[in-house]
């Protein structure tokens, strides 16, 4: 067995002066992982618990993508233990030169080590670089890694990234591969709770990004299995994000070329919509943040439009050019590259630096694409008309915005006349709630603190924006005044440097009508003020539902099952007379109850609004808010059974 390396130098410093190199704690890599697991996986609630499975798969990815691997099998089991396995090469058990211990062993103890860095074994990896192995194993109460190569099976153990013993042989093997099977670490995750939709989505775009490589999901928790196989790549990819929205050409444009060692690829469709889906890949992994390779595509796209736009007379000599907004309205695209010396931005690959693939893909993207419009001219007509339609919106917008700047706190010191504005001047310290109706709108004004807390009643429901163009948006009274309110402007004018409240509460009844409007504000943030969501903005307030008072006592409930859990209890009390009032609008209650259950800072319940998977959200606002109607019903229908406090 070998010994633990990680080593704590440490010493207590006294008070005063005194400060000298017993201060300063030195971490082994397995203790510093333990110790400050978000630096590695980005956090330690869901988001970083999936994290542990994509990064043992993306070490199976980058078998698929060096032509070693068919076929990866991810296991949930019952009792919370993950099983990854590839068809791969299977990780060498040889003694590594350097560390005098195998090579397995390597991999999965020691930080910044693997086959990625020389460019031999793999020309092209999405995991952490030599981090991702050692990293799960050290956030893992137990791992198990069973390797089959050169005709054997060979298992070593860990306990909290510590090996239970060494490498050994246990048997014979056919075929090749790495199994590894992990329990994530309560004691750094707490409860260990997989999502599988939300799994099977990223697998699922794994498959797609990866053509001919098989990806088998199951889940033994409740006996769900998806098993997923493209021939297509990102053109299915592309179909699949617009499956449900009106296409302005039938089948997605397709660009594939490799420059020296970096592949390109992108897949690009157009629908009816008004809002830009385009997801960015570098090596398999998704770069939220975009990156260079983004950048490319979009200058090349621009680029293309305006120079067929010019060469066929849809833009008249001295008319102005398409820009970047016109040509991605309406559009989905996938961009993915894979490329030797991936330079990402922080730890878990947001963003991709790569200076030089802004060139490579911008070139690839405008000669492909080009020639694929002058092969194509009936589809590229449909193209340009959307992307000339959207410019004349965009005009009819900026005027519309404008104006609207012009009668903003910005240049007139004026806000809307509902507005109850708060008295405190510091941003950080102000909350504006958009209330339903004049009603709960005077009960809120009435039982707020006027200190920190603006009231901007709503009338009726807003308009829907995912059906409406950006000109006839910010002609919408309501929405005008919410951008006005908030001060920071809209899409790409958007300055949170201005916001003037860091939290925008949405204040709903708990009725059809209320979730009604409360996804109509939603979908008009997440389409035109997503930073205001990423940021950590936007919150859902939590009005009771009941009122349930027992003698001299009374109970404020937020949901059904804690409603029926009290009565219980109040039912075994004889002698006890108890009355429920149901709340279906904030208007039945007074201002003061208003306060006490759904205001007051002290004893209120908040909901913070954000985006776990943006592919995911942009999908559910157009099924639920687009002109499509069959999807939409497909997906009440498939969801309603999972509906709670619903009340018409």
């Amino acid at each position: 067995m070998t010994e633990d390396k990680d080593k704590v130098v440490s010493g207590k410093a006294k008070r005063g002066s005194e400060y000298s190199a017993a201060d300063i704690q030195v971490l082994g890599g397995r203790e510093a992982i333990r110790r400050r697991p978000g630096m590695y996986i980005g956090s330690t609630d869901q988001r970083g618990l999936h994290h542990l499975v994509y990064e043992i798969a993306y070490n199976s990815v980058d078998e698929a993508m060096a032509g070693c691997c068919t076929k990866i099998t991810v296991t949930l089991h019952k009792d919370d233990t993950v099983t990854v396995e590839d068809d791969g090469r299977g990780i060498p058990v040889d003694i590594h030169q350097t560390t005098k211990i195998t090579a397995l062993e390597t991999v999965m103890t020691v930080l910044h080590a693997g086959a990625k860095f020389g460019g031999k074994t793999y020309q092209v990896s999405g995991g952490l670089h030599g981090v991702g192995a050692s990293v799960v194993n050290a956030l893992s109460a137990h791992l198990e890694v069973i390797v089959r190569r050169n005709g054997k099976k060979y298992r070593q153990e860990y306990k909290k990234g510590i090996p239970q013993g060494e490498v050994h042989e246990i048997g014979e093997a056919s075929g090749t591969g790495t199994t590894m099977t992990f329990l994530a670490d309560e004691e750094i995750f707490g409860k260990i709770d997989y999502d599988f939709d939300t799994l099977v989505d990223r697998l699922r775009e794994v498959a797609y990004l990866n053509k001919g490589l098989e990806i088998c999901f199951i889940d033994e928790r409740g006996g769900k299995e998806k098993t997923f196989y493209f021939e297509g790549g990102i053109t299915g990819f592309v179909r699949h994000l617009n499956r449900n929205k009106a296409l302005r050409h039938r089948q997605p444009i397709y660009i594939s070329k490799q420059v020296d060692h970096t592949i390109v690829e992108a897949a690009l469709q157009y629908n009816d919509g008004f809002s830009d889906n385009t997801m960015s890949f570098a090596n398999c992994v998704n770069t939220v943040d975009g990156g260079t390779h983004l950048t490319g595509f979009r200058s090349a796209l621009t680029r293309v439009l305006n120079d067929y736009s010019h060469k066929n007379k849809f833009i008249k000599e001295g008319e102005s050019n398409l820009i970047g907004d016109d040509t991605r309205e309406g559009l989905t695209a996938v961009i993915s590259v894979k490329l030797p010396e991936p330079q990402f931005e922080g730890q878990t690959k947001g963003k991709l630096g790569n200076i030089e693939i802004k060139t490579i893909v911008e070139s690839v993207v405008v000669e492909e694409l080009s020639l694929y419009l002058e092969e194509h001219p009936d589809e590229a007509k449909k193209i340009i008309e959307k992307c000339l339609t959207s410019a004349k919106a965009r005009e009819a917008a900026r005027k519309a915005r404008d104006l609207i700047i012009r009668k903003s706190i910005l240049d007139t010191g004026t806000l809307p006349g509902k507005l109850a504005d708060c008295s405190e001047k510091d941003p950080t310290h102000c909350e504006l709630y958009l209330v339903e109706g004049p009603s709960a709108g005077g009960s809120a004004k009435e039982g707020r603190n006027r200190r920190f807390q603006a009231i901007m009643p709503l009338k009726g429901k807003i308009l829907n924006v995912e059906k409406a163009s950006p000109d006839k948006m910010l002609a919408h009274e309501e929405i005008r005044y919410i951008i006005t309110a908030l001060g920071v402007g809209i899409d790409d004018d958007l300055d949170l440097a201005r916001l003037r409240y860091h939290r925008v509460i949405l204040m709903t009844d708990a009725d059809v009508d209320g979730a009604h409007i409360r996804t109509l504000l939603l979908t008009f943030f997440f389409r035109h003020m997503v930073e205001l969501i990423n940021s950590g903005h936007l919150y859902i307030a939590q009005p009771p539902l009941y009122s349930i008072k027992s003698g001299k006592n009374k109970h404020w409930i937020y949901s059904e099952q804690e409603k029926e859990e009290l009565l219980g209890k109040l039912k075994g009390k004889e002698g006890k007379k108890v009355e429920v009032q149901r709340y279906k609008g904030l208007g039945e209650m007074s201002a003061e109850q208003l306060w006490e259950t759904t205001m007051n800072p002290t004893t209120r319940t908040l909901l913070s609004v954000s985006i776990e998977d943006a592919a995911k959200a942009d999908s559910i606002f157009s099924i639920l808010m687009g002109g499509e109607v069959p999807p939409r019903k497909a997906f009440i229908q498939t969801h309603a059974k999972n509906v709670k406090n619903l009340d018409i």
